[in-house]
């Protein structure tokens, strides 16, 4: 049998994104409570993904989301990382804004704890992903377009992607003019 690098290469990407959601979900918690969540799409669902990026891009006339939806397009597969909407409980804690959890969600803020755990797995993910030498970039589009093709559970509001590619210089980068979010 002889196995071709585009194939080794796809293999070792999908593999790689395997350990990136073990890697978010074994990173370290601002507490006992586990709020990260995740999923890989590949395939028609990568598909929508990016179309929902453009959507977005155009009905907001922000061309970093369509500039970011290519590279989805062009990438293996995506991770996706995010957090569930749910508060801490901690009376008082404040770290978010508001007095206590309750003002908070009804305000529709969003929990300290569940966003620092967020950062912290979407961090240990992409290390994970450069650690094995599979090109990728953390994007806010791509977790914009998540929530909104509701692949994740839906009591997550916030998510982060990432894309993942192997070439021989790195999809992610010098992207032209606007390649700064804003």
């Amino acid at each position: 049998m002889i196995k071709y690098m585009n194939q080794s290469e796809h293999d070792a990407v999908m593999q790689v994104a395997d350990l990136m959601i073990t890697a978010a979900k074994t990173a370290p918690k601002a507490s006992g409570k586990d709020t990260v969540t995740g999923v890989i799409l590949t395939g028609e669902d990568k598909d929508r993904l990016s179309e929902a990026m453009r959507e977005i891009g155009k009905a907001e006339e922000k061309d970093f989301m369509i500039r970011d939806a290519a590279n989805v397009d062009n990438s293996i597969c995506v991770v996706i990382i995010g957090c569930k909407d749910t508060p801490f409980g901690m009376d008082p804690c404040g770290m978010c804004g508001y007095k206590n959890c309750a003002e908070m969600k009804k305000s529709g803020g969003n929990c300290v704890f569940n966003l620092s755990d967020l950062g912290i797995a979407v961090g240990s993910a992409a290390a994970v992903a450069a650690d094995n030498r599979i090109d990728n970039r953390v994007m806010y589009s791509a977790g914009r377009g998540a929530v909104a093709i509701g692949c994740l559970p839906e009591n997550v509001k916030i998510s982060y992607g990432i894309p993942l590619s192997v070439s021989s210089k790195s999809i992610y980068y010098d992207r032209g003019p606007g390649a700064v979010l804003l």
